[in-house]
Formats: structure tokens, sequence, C-alpha cells
């Protein structure tokens, strides 16, 4: 639904305050879009759940490292499960077209792609 002249009006004048006020916040946010935000997420989750592993991988040394590792893992996955599902159905497609296959983007694209599309048993007839 399209905003209304006067409404238009008011928002611009919020715009324009914001840029005044703080313009280094007024570039970032017209910079960062939800995808970007999203991706960065991934990132950080996928950077938590390498810590995690190797965390796990000192079993050895502490019971409670491993413990905690594995904890870890499991937060930061079911974190990225949630961003990748967060990504719409337009943004997985252009994130496939602008990857290869093999990069870390393309792969990012198709778990998605999974989760909001998973397959469909065949019908009995």
């Amino acid at each position: 639904m399209p905003l209304s002249p006067d409404e238009q009006r008011i928002l611009d004048d919020i715009e324009q305050r914001l840029s005044q006020e703080d313009p280094r916040l007024a570039e970032a946010v017209s910079r960062t879009s939800l995808y970007t935000h999203l991706a960065r997420r991934i990132r950080w989750s996928a950077l938590a759940f390498l810590a995690g592993f190797l965390m796990l991988m000192a079993f050895p040394v502490s019971l409670w490292v491993a413990a905690v590792g594995f904890c870890v893992m499991l937060a930061s996955s079911l974190l990225i499960y949630r961003y990748l599902k967060a990504l719409g159905r337009d943004q997985v497609r252009a994130m496939q077209q602008q990857s290869g296959r093999f990069s870390i983007t393309g792969l990012l694209a198709r778990l998605a792609g999974r989760f909001r599309n998973p397959p469909q048993p065949p019908r009995d007839s």
C-alpha cells in the first residue's frame, strides 16, 4: 500500500534529519540490507560452529570443554538453519545465479532452497 503524500513528506523529513544528525548511521543503514545482514550472521554462526567443533575435538583434554563445544555447535547450527529459512526465494535464486557451483554462496543458496522446498514424497495413484 503506497504512502499518502503527507506520510511521504513526514518520512522524507525524518530521513533528512537523520542524515543531518548522524551521517555515519544514515550511510550504514542505506548500505546494509536484510540479506547482507543475514549473510553476515550466517558467517559468524559458521565460525561459531567451527569453534565448537574444535572444542569438541578437545575431548581427551577435558570432558567439560567437549560438552560446551557440542552445545556451541548445536546452537550455531540452529541459528544457521533459522537464517537460511529467513532468506527469500528471490534472494536464493539471485545467489545461485551470481555464484558458481562450488562457492560458499552457492552452497548456502542450495541449502536455503532445500529448506524452503522440501522434497515431496511420491503420491500413490
